[in-house]
């Protein structure tokens, strides 16, 4: 079976270390062209949930590794009219050498990886993000790495506040790929809405990862003394009918100038965008020195060609 990345724990400690290193080199590297790793292979981009940035960076991440990259809408395949998700592995592993994909359900693209031979990239599902999070990782090491210390080095043990929906795939992919990088993730949000413990402490103990996150309704207390403070749509794709709950539940945990505040005196402030102003972060927030938003969102190009990069190498 090939090997696949559908969460963050899909690498070792040293591996993603690894992938933050060679994000860096190919990010450095991009104007020269990067190595063609993905040469004569064309890879198949299956999107059920509609996308800017991580449509776009993949798409343009394959090309600029030599591959070819070919975007498929989900709901005009075969799957969307009812083919299984075996056949459909089993087929795709003979047109093509890998899918990239961004869908609902985590099982969904377990089985696919389960039932084909090539690599399966997790690009979004309800449950996790890991894309996102490495992106998201090694953003905040660019910032902080110092001088004889590794990306990873400079990211372990910081603090990281997430408010919001904390039983999001943002905030199960913090707490997963934080336990990872050996940080420590303080979430906070309405009660209705905190993280599935269940779910996330059973993927932490499979990958043999400690647990490094608190919960708790109380949003000052969560981005106290934090080294970024992160956020997320309130209402994600597939919750639009519980859009009206959703904003009167979230309204206290708005990141605005109050509440980042809160935060050490540098703290950055990152979301993974679209960020939909006046709800879940104020514009002066996003506005702010310490807002990194954009450097995240060019980032994900170089991350995911890092992690494709090892997925090809370790095949």
């Amino acid at each position: 079976m090939a090997r696949s990345f559908l969460k963050c724990s899909d690498f070792s400690v040293t591996e993603a270390a690894l992938v933050l290193e060679e994000a860096k080199r190919l990010k450095a590297e991009r104007k020269q062209g990067n190595e063609p790793v993905l040469a004569g292979q064309t890879w198949a981009l299956i999107f059920e949930k509609s996308s800017t940035r991580t449509r776009v960076s993949f798409e343009v991440g394959v090309h600029e590794l030599g591959g070819h990259p070919m975007y498929l809408d989900q709901s005009k395949t075969q799957m969307g009219r009812g083919e299984t998700v075996s056949d459909t592995a089993k087929v795709m592993s003979r047109f093509v050498h890998g899918i990239i994909i961004r869908t609902y359900e985590q099982s969904l693209i377990e089985e696919l990886a389960g039932e084909g031979n090539i690599p399966v990239v997790n690009g979004l599902t309800n449950e996790l993000h890991p894309c996102q999070i490495y992106t998201d990782i090694f953003t905040l090491a660019e910032k902080w790495v110092q001088p004889g210390q590794t990306l990873a080095e400079s990211v372990k043990g910081r603090k990281i506040a997430f408010v919001g929906d904390c039983g999001s795939n943002m905030a199960h992919s913090w707490i997963l790929g934080g336990a990872l990088f050996g940080m420590q993730i303080s979430l906070g949000g309405p009660a209705a809405y905190c993280p599935n413990s269940v779910y996330i402490d059973r993927l932490l103990s499979e990958a043999g990862l400690p647990k490094n996150y608190t919960f708790t309704t109380d949003a000052k207390a969560a981005v106290g003394d934090a080294d970024c403070v992160y956020t997320d749509v309130w209402v994600s794709m597939g919750d639009e009918a519980e859009a009206a709950d959703r904003v009167k539940s979230f309204r206290p945990y708005q990141v605005n100038g109050a509440l980042f505040g809160a935060a050490k005196s540098d703290a950055y402030f990152m979301h993974c965008l679209p960020a939909h102003e006046g709800e879940e972060v104020s514009r002066d927030v996003l506005d702010s020195p310490r807002s990194i938003i954009f450097d995240e969102a060019e980032n994900r190009l170089h991350v995911q060609k890092a992690i494709l990069a090892q997925l090809v190498k370790n095949d």
